[in-house]
């Protein structure tokens, strides 16, 4: 990749054609689902960073198993409650004739990943789950342009010192091949130094689109930056994760689509400090539908894998400066702070 790469004309993962993203939240609930889909399956393939993960459907994302695509991908909030909202989203597709072939059935295949947003101050005094319902709504909404900050899966979510939210960038390669992030952001650590205004992510920023303050440096390089574990809101153990999607239109195996979610995850570790920690749960998808040929094996798998990193870290200061305070916030949002 070189500097002639730009975001899409939305900045948006739904920048990647045929792809499309729904949410849907509970205000009072604080919490909600956000569910990428798209117009046919598409490959798919998940690495897993974080020590505390919570997943459903991601064994048979492997690139030795039957099953090489999927119909949808679920990032949701409720911890394991959450993983109802992929029986919403399955319901749905099976609904509309989606799914693979099997014995004269359709089974909608629909990984899904959640975060941790039990203790954020909202009502979870149910007796059924939520999340399923949640979940169908998110996939009846889906289409290509959708709202950032307080959305989705990102409704109730937070760092270490802001509220957290929905973030998505994108970029397109100058030879034809779109990139696009997705990112619930619910991190143990901080997307800002020193708790400031100032985004990790800063180097990476295009056009202003968080906030356009350039880099800080951290008063103490060396130490290890405030986090929900040392007793901020919301925190504890199992408190956290930070749950993402990265898409492109190129043509890839899943083991290439595996590759460029391990190379994303070096832009979680450029936006939020620290990640990948016991207590987070950190998780990327790759998605990919396949309409763009790479140029070369190797060099076209290198742009996507830095394309997907820089957007991922874009999307994440992106979620976390759209988000707007709520009554019964525990944190402040970014656009609070002085």
């Amino acid at each position: 990749m070189n500097a002639k790469a730009r975001p899409g004309p939305l900045n948006l993962i739904t920048d990647v054609s045929g792809l499309f993203v729904g949410n849907a939240g509970d205000d009072a609930l604080k919490s909600g689902v956000t569910v990428l889909t798209g117009d046919q399956p598409f490959t798919a393939a998940v690495h897993v960073m974080g020590g505390a993960p919570g997943t459903r459907e991601t064994d048979l994302l492997a690139p030795d198993k039957l099953v090489t695509e999927v119909d949808a991908l679920v990032l949701s909030g409720g911890s394991a409650f959450g993983l109802d909202a992929a029986g919403g989203v399955m319901a749905g597709l099976r609904a509309a004739g989606r799914g693979f072939a099997v014995a004269g059935q359709h089974v909608p295949i629909v990984p899904a990943a959640i975060l941790f947003d039990l203790a954020n101050g909202g009502d979870k005094d149910w007796t059924l789950s939520p999340y399923t319902a949640l979940g169908r709504a998110a996939l009846e909404g889906a289409g290509t342009r959708f709202d950032l900050g307080r959305e989705g899966a990102g409704l109730g979510a937070m760092t270490a010192t802001t509220m957290g939210g929905l973030g998505s960038a994108s970029l397109v390669l100058p030879w034809g091949a779109t990139v696009g992030a997705l990112v619930a952001v619910n991190a143990l650590g901080s997307a800002t130094v020193d708790g400031g205004r100032h985004f990790y992510a800063a180097p990476w920023e295009i056009g202003g689109e968080f906030g356009g303050l350039g880099p800080a440096v951290p008063s103490d390089p060396a130490a290890r930056p405030a986090t929900k574990a040392d007793g901020a809101a919301g925190g504890g153990q199992g408190a956290s994760t930070t749950i993402a999607i990265v898409a492109t239109d190129a043509k890839l195996t899943q083991a290439q689509a595996q590759r460029m979610a391990i190379a994303a995850h070096d832009g979680m570790a450029r936006a939020l400090v620290p990640s990948h920690t016991p207590l987070d749960g950190d998780l990327v998808f790759a998605a990919a539908t396949g309409m763009v040929s790479l140029p070369d094996p190797v060099i076209g798998a290198l742009d996507l894998g830095h394309a997907a990193a820089t957007c991922l870290a874009r999307a994440i200061a992106r979620g976390v400066h759209a988000a707007r305070p709520r009554p019964g916030d525990p944190l402040p949002c970014w656009s609070d702070l002085s």
